[in-house]
C-alpha cells in the first residue's frame, strides 16, 4: 500500500468501513474522520422521526465540507487523514479525489466489501450492541433504502484501490 496523505475508505453499509478505517488510522498514525461520528454528535439528537433523507443529506454535506477543510490542512502540514465518509456514489469519491489532486495531495482509495447477508446482520447487531462503531440506529428499511444508493466502483477506481474483503 502506498503512503498517501488522504485515504478514502468506501463501501456498502455494514461492510466494515469504520472498523477498517480505525485500524488503518492506527497503522498509519493518521487522523480518522467518520461521517457517522460527526452526524451522530452534531445532529443525532435533532434527527427527525421518521428520518428525512433531504434533511440528513443537507447536514452530511455540511459535515463533509468541514471534514475536508480540516483533513486537507492536516495533509498539507505533513500528516495523513483517513476519510470514512461512506462515499456511496462514484461522484462523491471523484469529488474528494479531485479536491485532493487540486491541493496537490496524494490520495489512496480503499474499498471494503462483504456479502449482503453479513452486512445486514452486522448493521442490525450494531443497533443492539451499540459498540465502538455505533452512532445511530439504522432500521431495516433505512438499510434497504441505502443499499439501492450505492454505486459500484468503476474500473478506473478499482485499478488503484486497495480492496479489503471482511467476510
Amino acid at each position: 500500500m502506498s503512503q498517501a496523505q488522504i485515504h478514502i475508505v468506501f463501501g456498502r453499509q455494514g461492510a466494515g468501513k469504520s472498523t477498517y478505517a480505525r485500524e488503518l488510522a492506527v497503522q498509519l498514525q493518521a487522523t480518522r474522520f467518520s461521517i457517522d461520528d460527526w452526524m451522530g454528535a452534531l445532529f443525532g439528537p435533532d434527527m427527525p422521526q421518521p428520518i428525512s433523507f433531504p434533511w440528513v443529506m443537507q447536514r452530511v454535506q455540511r459535515c463533509e465540507q468541514r471534514i475536508w477543510d480540516v483533513a486537507s490542512q492536516i495533509a498539507k502540514n505533513g500528516g495523513t487523514a483517513v476519510l470514512d465518509l461512506g462515499f456511496m456514489k462514484v461522484s462523491d469519491r471523484t469529488r474528494f479525489i479531485d479536491l485532493a489532486l487540486a491541493a496537490q495531495l496524494q490520495v489512496q482509495l480503499h474499498q471494503v466489501t462483504a456479502a449482503h447477508a453479513l452486512r445486514r446482520r452486522r448493521v442490525l447487531e450494531r443497533n443492539t450492541a451499540q459498540g465502538d462503531t455505533f452512532s445511530f440506529e439504522v432500521s431495516p428499511a433505512v438499510f434497504d433504502f441505502m443499499e439501492k444508493l450505492f454505486e459500484s466502483p468503476t474500473d478506473l477506481e478499482l485499478a488503484t484501490a486497495v480492496v479489503v474483503k471482511t467476510d
